[in-house]
């Protein structure tokens, strides 16, 4: 085959054709970065420039990936970025920062920090230390948990607006944001990844809102599972009018984006755990598929964008359903959980939805494998997604803090071994 464009190449992969190498994607979702410590040391590894990372996605402490090195690491994929983070703030004014374990960093001028009496460090929401904090690193951490800061319930009163208050009308300062990421990634000869917001239906990192100041409504993660059963008029209306107003913001992007992106990342609800699901398929089809259905069949008819749905574990009973409700792409494909073998999954879905991700475990091989054993299951990966398209290279969700350097380093060489790519 001759040699296609990082934007074609994908944009074969996700018609189900075969491109000329298997697509590579890492750091355009908040589902498939990397650590800022491993962009640092890859960096390294690489020779390029010495200087601070981006700290671009803060809650997971995910790195910034230059072009200088997504060039290095031959990557396909570039991001269009969300306004804020999930802590609410603006990634601008960029300010040197040194982290716990003594690396120096870039932050935004936002990223406000404090240390708890124990050690551990605090974040707030959109950078007002006047408010309690919404973000906590535990000591020896390296990203941060949520802090929940649910009020006492009080089930009669509970209001649907509550939970609600992080919806409403795109701004035209959103537009403008949107409207300069487009222009920055125009000339890329890469596929895009747009983060818009709003589309997440019941995204339980989205549930404790961290980006707000004074979070009302159920609030409480285990408090939002129970109310999947227990409560399910008040999550559709919470979900009814959200995806009213997604309908009417998505209709704004995409006057502003047009086909400056090629895919759009909808929603990252997990309905799967490490060998089961938190519903069943039934209360999957009752309670979101609704909702989905709407977003992904305007989503359709009005873009050429493809849609994709990020949910971790044992969720090969929802993909069929996922497919009927319009998504076209799944990740991260964790097949470490039950019931997700690759080859069962490619012979079932390979010709319905794409798997982005799949491509080596976050959890055993990458973090506590040998170099010989993550090559092997790259190279496995990439022959069981990647026959006859609808596989982009990603692993299995964000390559963590501590990770090996030999092995990332056999991730990718692995990947340049298969696709003929020379060192």
């Amino acid at each position: 085959m001759t040699n296609s464009s990082s934007r074609t190449r994908v944009q074969t992969a996700l018609a189900h054709r075969s491109p000329d190498r298997i697509p590579v994607e890492f750091g355009a979702t908040p589902t498939t970065g990397v650590h800022v410590t491993v962009v640092a040391e890859l960096r390294r590894h690489f020779g390029l420039e010495a200087r601070p990372v981006r700290v671009h996605e803060p809650y997971q402490m995910l790195g910034w990936i230059e072009p200088d090195l997504a060039a290095a690491l031959h990557l396909d994929v570039d991001a269009v970025c969300p306004e804020k983070t999930i802590f609410g703030f603006t990634n601008e004014n960029w300010r040197q920062a040194r982290l716990p374990w003594g690396q120096q960093v870039l932050v935004s001028e936002h990223f406000v920090t404090s240390v708890d009496t124990n050690g551990d460090l605090l974040l707030y929401p959109e950078g007002d230390a006047t408010v309690g904090p919404s973000g906590r690193m535990p000591v020896g951490g390296y990203f941060f948990d949520t802090i929940i800061r649910q009020q006492p319930l009080d089930e009669a009163a509970l209001d649907p607006a509550d939970n609600l208050e992080e919806f409403g009308p795109i701004t035209d300062a959103a537009l403008d944001h949107f409207r300069a990421e487009a222009a920055r990634v125009a000339d890329s000869p890469r596929a895009r990844v747009g983060t818009l917001g709003g589309t997440a239906f019941g995204d339980i990192a989205l549930v404790p809102a961290p980006f707000l100041k004074h979070p009302r409504g159920i609030r409480d993660v285990a408090e939002w599972y129970v109310s999947t059963l227990t409560r399910q008029d008040y999550l559709h209306a919470v979900f009814t009018r959200q995806c009213e107003l997604a309908l009417q913001n998505l209709d704004r992007l995409h006057a502003v984006i047009g086909d400056a992106i090629d895919v759009v990342f909808v929603c990252g609800t997990d309905f799967g755990t490490q060998t089961s699901s938190f519903c069943s398929p039934q209360t999957f089809l009752e309670l979101y598929a609704p909702y989905y259905r709407q977003v992904n069949g305007w989503i359709h008819a009005h873009t050429p964008w493809k849609t994709m749905k990020h949910s971790c574990g044992a969720v090969g009973a929802f993909i069929p359903h996922f497919i009927e409700c319009g998504f076209d792409i799944l990740n991260p494909v964790q097949c470490s959980a039950t019931g997700m073998e690759p080859r069962a999954l490619k012979a079932e879905y390979g010709d319905a939805i794409t798997f982005w991700g799949g491509g080596v475990d976050t959890q055993q091989t990458l973090p506590f494998g040998t170099p010989e054993q993550v090559r092997v299951e790259v190279l496995q990966r990439c022959e069981i997604f990647g026959e006859g398209g609808g596989f982009v290279f990603n692993t299995i969700h964000n390559v963590q803090a501590l990770t090996p350097m030999p092995n990332v380093v056999a991730m990718f060489a692995a990947l340049n071994e298969f696709n003929g790519i020379a060192d």
